[in-house]
């Protein structure tokens, strides 16, 4: 475990005086995805000088979410924070620390913008979008209206949906029926915005673009003001919806694991990759062939995933998104 002594944690809040929403904004949840520290450096350089003010609410802006990571430039310090994320009795580890101090304080705002980066080599940013209202068991929700209207303000035009309906689909296949096993990593699958709407809040994620492309910070500032500009904190016209005709939404469909550590891809997929159904994906490491049993993209696909573990997500088009 690591020492906890050797970190402290920031946030940093301004306030304005009129009523409005509480927002916290937050980068490097991931420690070598930097381009949301950078925006938001940028942003509080701004309302330090007084040349943007907060009119109305208040937002609340961490620019180093997990300072372990960071400092190591890796994705995780000890662990991925944006798995398992909730306070804990006993933490174990680092990220647990983080939760400890995190949770709370995401407890006490209403919208939560997490910015983060990825690392294939090339890609459009995107924004994970949360789940319709609904009162099931898995991730009940009532801000979709609101979440989606954001979401078509931060300046990109690529959505994604269905995360944890995917991700529990084979959480379900994995444990076989066994409760407590499925309780157990179905947890595992909540980060920083399946938290947030926990808390009777909603949330996003942008994923900026590459992690090093030197645009990525320009995308997370532009959703930063766009953010504050639409919910009314700072006296700026509200900015436009991306038009439903440029859109491209994506629904997260199925996920598929590795079942051998020797199951390969048939090629380098990178996210987005399109594929046509009945296409080769890859095959197992008993020679069967994995095929696309829709056409769609793919997404997040791990060829060095670990046997039992996720391998590649499946998405297909999402017409009803924000309509």
């Amino acid at each position: 475990m690591s020492s906890a002594r050797n970190f402290q944690f920031k946030s940093v809040t301004y306030t304005g005086l009129g009523q409005g929403p509480r927002v916290i904004i937050m980068g490097a949840t991931h420690g070598n995805e930097i381009c949301g520290t950078e925006a938001i450096k940028r942003v509080m350089a701004e309302l330090d000088s007084g040349a943007l003010r907060i009119a109305a609410g208040s937002v609340t802006f961490v620019p180093i979410v997990n300072p372990l990571a960071y400092q190591k430039n890796e994705r995780n310090g000890d662990r991925n924070l944006n798995r398992n994320l909730f306070p804990k009795d006993d933490p174990q580890d680092f990220e647990d620390q983080i939760a400890n101090w995190l949770c709370p304080l995401l407890a006490q705002h209403d919208v939560l913008l997490d910015l983060h980066s990825f690392n294939a080599a090339h890609g459009e940013p995107f924004v994970m979008v949360g789940p319709v209202n609904n009162d099931g068991d898995l991730e009940p929700f009532r801000h979709a209206e609101k979440e989606r209207a954001l979401a078509r303000r931060l300046g990109v035009r690529r959505f994604v949906t269905g995360w944890m309906a995917a991700y529990g689909g084979g959480v379900k296949r994995r444990s076989r029926g066994n409760a407590a096993e499925l309780e157990t990593v179905l947890r595992y699958g909540v980060g920083t915005t399946e938290y947030m709407r926990t808390t009777g809040g909603y949330a996003l994620t942008l994923e900026c673009g590459q992690h090093l492309d030197p645009r990525a910070p320009e995308v997370a500032y532009r959703a930063i003001m766009n953010t504050l500009a639409f919910l009314k904190l700072v006296d700026a016209p509200e900015p436009e919806p991306v038009p439903f005709d440029e859109m491209e939404a994506l629904q997260m469909v199925v996920v598929h694991d590795k079942t051998d550590a020797a199951d390969a891809f048939s090629r380098s997929w990178a996210s987005f990759d399109p594929v046509i159904e009945g296409e080769q994906i890859g095959t197992r490491a008993d020679g069967t062939p994995v095929v696309a049993e829709f056409s769609g993209r793919i997404l997040f696909p791990d060829a060095n995933a670990n046997a039992n573990s996720e391998w590649y997500y499946l998405t297909r088009p999402n017409p009803e998104f924000g309509r």
